[in-house]
């Protein structure tokens, strides 16, 4: 049994696994010989996804329909674990929207709250204490997103939540230690996923480096239990660093801000 699976179990969970990031973080488990649980509830690309991941692979993976905005969505996830060696959680989904925060609806604000942060927060809950009580080493990654490090304009709801996300980590790090549950939040930046490419960016300069979802996910799979803030990409962190170690806090913010107005003018 190799180190990976020794430490994460051979079965692990990817919630939102269809496409884009999900898909890719699938895939990277695959690659170290780990049978996948993915849960989405786009059945068409997640069918077709795990049929390629089981012959190229050689590994088992269980589809699971769930809607992760739904309040039974926690359980619904544990109930899939029940009877496997699942150690190891990923949380990749995410609502995202581009649009004054005005233009949403009431209904868009609670799946924001729903699908960013109530079913991740509950379901690490339960996962913790399953490995806890198993007496069990594992591991979970939450999708955060450099949007999340700063408050970005048409993103508002998106980056409040990102940022849940990434404190979450950062404060689980140090309680889940004794218990050797290794927890990451992972700050992608913009990524050429299908959510991404559809809100139509402009290209060129200002606009943010582009990163392939594979490239994201290898990344972020190599350095899982060895930080706890992982930023995938050169490019992602020089400008991390300049924003949060060069310049002042105002002119970060208001520089994001900029590229971001720059990026979708007309909204």
């Amino acid at each position: 049994m190799n180190d990976f699976l020794k430490r994460f179990g051979q079965w692990g969970m990817v919630a939102g696994a269809a496409e884009g990031i999900g898909a890719a973080y699938c895939e990277e488990l695959a690659k170290r010989g780990m049978n996948v649980i993915m849960v989405d509830v786009k059945e068409p690309e997640m069918e077709s996804l795990a049929i390629r991941l089981e012959k190229s692979y050689k590994i088992l993976v269980n589809r699971h329909m769930i809607d992760l905005s739904g309040h039974e969505a926690p359980d619904r996830c544990m109930q899939a674990m029940e009877g496997l060696d699942c150690r190891l959680l990923i949380y990749n989904a995410a609502y995202s929207r581009v649009k004054p925060f005005i233009a949403a609806s009431p209904d868009e604000l609670d799946l924001y709250i729903n699908v960013n942060t109530r079913t991740p927060e509950h379901l690490v809950y339960l996962f913790a204490h399953k490995l806890k009580n198993e007496h069990q080493s594992g591991g979970i990654l939450l999708m955060s997103s450099l949007a999340g490090i700063w408050g970005s304009r048409l993103v508002a709801a998106y980056s409040a939540t990102k940022a849940f996300n990434m404190r979450l980590a950062e404060a689980l790090s140090f309680e889940f230690r004794p218990y050797q549950i290794d927890i990451s939040a992972c700050c992608a930046g913009a990524t050429a996923t299908p959510g991404y490419l559809g809100t139509n960016p402009a290209k060129g300069f200002p606009g943010p480096n582009v990163m392939q979802p594979g490239l994201v996910a290898a990344i972020t799979m190599k350095k899982l239990g060895k930080k706890t803030i992982i930023i995938p990409g050169f490019a992602n962190r020089f400008n991390y660093f300049l924003l949060t170690r060069i310049l002042p806090g105002s002119l970060s913010v208001k520089l994001v801000n900029k590229v971001m107005a720059k990026t979708y003018m007309g909204l």
